[in-house]
């Protein structure tokens, strides 16, 4: 992976990105060959689709267990990754959408809060008004998968308001998952409208209109007494770009 030559670069990040589709213990083997800091060196490779490939081997990397997550977390590869995010080509915006996501899904909430500390929220919130179905579909999980986190702390602390609902209201998120109402994909409008009804507040016959505010406070809608549980969902195995 870090020998000079991109001819070599190339099929060697392929091998890796393929053996990590695999089950955890071969993600395991190749971690613990010292893949992950030669990953965040490609990530800022020259070539473009070197640094596509190493962001979708780090989707399925991120789509292992919490132990693997916290590796690429301790290896810096997180800010890089969320630059890639908010500003690389579409393709490359697509395959770190994957690995944030994939880390959403499968990480513990500190881990999650991690992710929303590096500023993954407002290039999340903007892939949801692209044209491309699916990623707009893996934002939308990871953003739910956040919320979920901002929802339970809120129970626990009894604070009335979810800190990660105002971060995507901020970042224009809220209005595109309205917006996503509109969209002619059931499974993108079934799952705008459960965000809105369970993190904003918004009735089931009245899911288009944004929440109430007060000032700067959000009427998100938390229920007292609701269990805590974290149910983020399944990371997934992100096909080969």
């Amino acid at each position: 992976l870090m020998h000079p030559s991109a001819s070599v670069q190339t099929p060697a990040l392929r091998t890796v990105g393929n053996i990590v589709t695999g089950d955890d213990l071969q993600t395991q083997i190749i971690i613990n060959f010292n893949a992950l800091p030669c990953l965040l060196n490609l990530l800022g490779n020259p070539k473009k689709g070197i640094r596509k490939e190493a962001c979708w081997t780090i989707s399925n990397i991120t789509a292992g267990n919490k132990d693997q997550i916290q590796g690429v977390i301790d290896a810096n590869i997180i800010p890089p990754l969320v630059q890639l995010l908010t500003s690389g080509e579409f393709d490359i915006r697509k395959e770190a959408a994957w690995a944030i996501s994939n880390a959403t899904s499968g990480g513990t909430p500190v881990q999650i809060k991690f992710l929303v500390s590096q500023a993954c929220i407002p290039p999340l919130c903007e892939l949801l008004s692209v044209a491309d179905v699916k990623i707009i579909i893996v934002a939308l999980e990871a953003l739910e998968n956040i919320l979920k986190v901002g929802d339970a702390e809120a129970k626990t602390a009894q604070q009335p308001h979810n800190v990660m609902a105002t971060h995507i209201a901020e970042a224009e998120g809220l209005k595109k998952i309205e917006d996503l109402q509109q969209h002619d994909n059931q499974d993108i409008y079934e799952k705008a409208v459960r965000i809105l009804e369970n993190y904003f507040g918004v009735d089931d016959e009245d899911a288009a209109i944004a929440p109430g505010a007060d000032g700067q406070n959000f009427a998100f809608g938390v229920q007292p007494g609701q269990p805590t549980a974290f149910d983020f969902g399944q990371p997934q195995a992100n096909p080969m770009p």
